[in-house]
């Protein structure tokens, strides 16, 4: 059996893949992923999205080429 990992997308990235990689791991649309972000983040005054997005990009390890 094999376990999902989350990971940077190398397939759908604009900027550094976070996005993809969400979207690969819950098996979403990366369009709806990302825009489920912008939502959230101009709705949330307490953390930036910016802010968010640059952590998990430091975080989120990039998917092995295949």
């Amino acid at each position: 059996m094999a376990t999902k990992k989350l990971v940077r997308s190398r397939e759908y990235n604009i900027i550094a893949g976070v996005m993809g990689g969400i979207a690969e791991y819950l098996g979403w649309s990366p369009f709806k992923v990302r825009l489920l972000f912008i939502v959230i983040s101009s709705l949330s005054a307490a953390v930036p999205g910016i802010l968010v997005y640059l952590i998990l990009w430091f975080m989120m390890p990039l998917a092995q080429e295949q």
